[in-house]
């Protein structure tokens, strides 16, 4: 959150474009002085990326913590009005992005199917926090996923998204489980109890996002701790992560696979039929092949972490 031959290429392609293009302006070269007294200027970091990284250091400290209500409103009210320019996204590229989606939609209706690939790049990163940029081309896919442990703060700068998000039933109780009798073929078994690993999940998102928008704020086990992101057209995302992932420390990343709420019942569910709109089924999966992202180096403004 990998392929052979020419597919392969093809991706190196991509990321090489978007180095290429620079999601950020050129470095400005420092100019000589032509005297004493004139001084040199150097380029600034944008106010509110720098806000935004001193409000996180401030605010998140480390795993197992909290954050208070009042520290969400301040992390909020920073990103809300964060604009794509204060991380380095110019009207240039965002011109190349719509460019991007035009051709995309002509190959489309040419019955021509693409492998969209996910593009991230990391602005900052420590044991507390992660601020990551995410770019997805359009009809590219982000799939069912969790923040084990984890507060994610997460702003669409760019493009059109569709957001849907889970989080799941608890405490477990034992006629949230589907019982043997009402099995699904193919679902998952786990080895140690010989019980179903699939999960009941409440529906907490399924909807269209433009940009500008609010942030969305996700928590350890509420806000649609579960989320998939479906890219409509070319779209940027910044996500604020604290802690960020972390294997030693346990906060891996699983994957799902949702079934109907009907798949799994027989009537004695606690949830009626009607609540069962609002309610899924969720097995956790293997790593699905298009949950492969692209890595490049981040060429925005550069934090002070002074």
């Amino acid at each position: 959150m990998t392929m052979e031959g020419g597919v392969i290429e093809q991706r190196r392609e991509r990321v090489e474009h978007v180095k290429k293009v620079g999601y950020a302006p050129k470095a400005i070269k420092k100019k000589r002085c032509r005297n004493k007294i004139q001084r040199c200027v150097e380029p600034k970091v944008p106010r509110a990326l720098q806000e935004l990284f001193v409000a996180c250091r401030d605010v998140f400290k480390g795993p197992g913590s909290v954050l208070a209500p009042c520290d969400v409103s301040k992390l909020c009210k920073i990103i809300d009005d964060m604009k794509p320019e204060d991380v380095g996204l110019s009207n240039r590229l965002q011109k190349i992005f719509s460019a991007q989606d035009a051709a995309k939609g002509h190959l489309m209706e040419d019955g021509v199917k693409g492998s969209p690939i996910v593009t991230y790049t990391t602005i900052y990163k420590c044991s507390k926090f992660s601020l990551c940029l995410f770019f997805l081309p359009a009809t590219a896919v982000i799939p069912l996923h969790n923040h084990p442990e984890m507060t994610v703060f997460s702003k669409l700068l760019l493009g059109t998204m569709h957001i849907k998000s889970y989080d799941l039933v608890d405490p477990v109780r034992s006629h949230d489980t589907p019982p043997h009798s009402q099995r699904r073929e193919g679902s998952f078994m786990c080895q140690c109890c010989d019980e179903f690993a699939a999960r009941l999940a409440r529906l907490v998102a399924d909807n269209d996002f433009t940009a500008p928008c609010d942030t969305s704020v996700l928590y350890p086990t509420t806000g649609g701790n579960i989320h998939e992101f479906t890219a409509i057209t070319t779209c940027a995302v910044l996500d604020v992560l604290g802690p960020p992932y972390s294997k030693a420390d346990g906060r891996d990343c699983s994957h799902y696979k949702e079934f109907p709420f009907s798949a799994f019942s027989n009537g004695e569910n606690s949830v009626n039929a009607e609540e069962g709109e609002c309610y899924r089924w969720l097995e956790e999966i293997e790593v699905p092949e298009n949950s492969q992202m692209d890595e490049i180096e981040y060429l925005g403004p550069q934090i002070d972490d002074k």
